[in-house]
């Protein structure tokens, strides 16, 4: 059975995007980047929501051949291109760079990828993510929290109709001020 992990930049406020999807707060740090980097190496299949797909998909794929690109930024653009992917969307109709659409029911599907041998799955963008942690599907939760309050926007976590415990597995602080933290779905 596969691993489900759910991890984003997130504001100490908790949230993925100020209003307005803005996600200026976020600028990452070397080292914040190499860790979502190695995150990436580690990870068998990402799963996307549309929002989040789009935003990748706008950037990553032709990453590495930007005039300024770093080698880490290279290096994950590479990655990101060759990796297995699925979207999760009704409103869009093609997908490109090792990715599968699935406009049906989400829960199910990721439901039947768990069940698959494999190694781990991500899963990001809220409303996904949101549906996932509500049907009991996130095995791990990667929280990189920067030092910043915006107020409201796109929460990372979803209404719960249960509670769910966690234990903490790891926490770190990076020189840029982020404290990464790593939870494990108490079961």
């Amino acid at each position: 059975m596969r691993k489900l992990i759910y991890g984003m930049n997130l504001t100490l406020d908790g949230y993925i995007a100020a209003p307005g999807d803005d996600i200026g707060w976020s600028v990452p740090s070397d080292e914040l980047f190499q860790f979502w980097s190695d995150q990436l190496q580690a990870t068998d299949l990402s799963l996307y929501g549309r929002k989040l797909w789009q935003t990748m998909s706008s950037h990553w794929p032709t990453g590495d051949q930007q005039p300024n690109a770093t080698p880490a930024e290279i290096e994950f653009a590479r990655r990101w291109r060759d990796m297995s992917k699925v979207v999760f969307s009704s409103t869009i109709d093609k997908v490109d760079w090792n990715t599968r659409l699935v406009a049906g029911d989400a829960v199910a599907e990721i439901t039947r990828l768990k069940a698959e041998e494999g190694g781990p799955m991500d899963i990001g963008g809220a409303t996904l993510a949101g549906a996932a942690m509500r049907a009991g599907l996130i095995d791990e939760y990667v929280l990189a929290t920067a030092p910043v309050l915006v107020g409201g926007g796109t929460p990372f976590f979803t209404a719960l109709d249960n509670w769910v415990n966690l234990n903490l597995v790891e926490t770190r602080t990076l020189p840029c001020g982020v404290i990464l933290t790593r939870y494990e779905t108490r079961r």
